[in-house]
């Protein structure tokens, strides 16, 4: 059992409102600080993580490269950096490319309520995933996970449904998502 996790309340503008323990947030819906963390290759494809059967939600679901909440008096870019090293093994030069807050309940009765900031990166090398983070990972094209997201809905979490999108339209204007267009 990890130890007792701290995470950032926030206000509606990600204004730092105070601390409290991490699943504490998830059950009483508290507006707290989050990042994801999206990668892709330099062939345009997205990283991909099916996420660890012992996660306390949305465990076996796929999602984005990784995610988690900044600790009291960390950077969330700091936070997103070594959140990717712990979980896959590998950093690389992250870039904030939007923010939004969305809420979830799960049915164990947590509640994700978090504003999200999302960063994306490159990397072309090895990846040493945790198993206690990350069941398997995969590469693929934003076509095949559009695809993917609209005939298999109930594989992927829930902010990954609303942030694929905007990354998505992000990483064709910025060259990423070539087969696009």
């Amino acid at each position: 059992m990890s130890p007792l996790q701290e995470v950032i309340l926030v206000n509606e503008q990600d204004e730092p409102i105070g601390t409290m323990e991490k699943i504490e947030a998830h059950r009483k819906a508290v507006l707290h600080r989050a990042f994801s963390v999206f990668i892709f290759n330099s062939k345009g494809e997205m990283l991909l993580q099916q996420r660890a059967l012992g996660k306390y939600h949305s465990a076996g679901l796929w999602t984005n490269a990784c995610c988690s909440h900044p600790a009291p008096g960390e950077s969330t870019p700091d936070a997103a950096a070594r959140r990717l090293h712990e979980e896959l093994g590998f950093t690389t030069p992250l870039k904030k490319i939007f923010e939004f807050t969305y809420r979830t309940d799960f049915d164990n009765g947590l509640i994700e309520h978090e504003f999200d900031h999302v960063f994306a990166g490159v990397y072309d090398k090895d990846i040493l995933p945790n198993e206690e983070e990350v069941k398997d990972y995969t590469y693929k094209s934003l076509e095949e996970i559009r695809h993917s997201l609209e005939s298999h809905p109930q594989k992927y979490t829930s902010w990954f449904h609303i942030a694929f999108p905007r990354v998505r339209e992000w990483a064709v204007l910025n060259g990423l998502g070539n087969s696009l267009r």
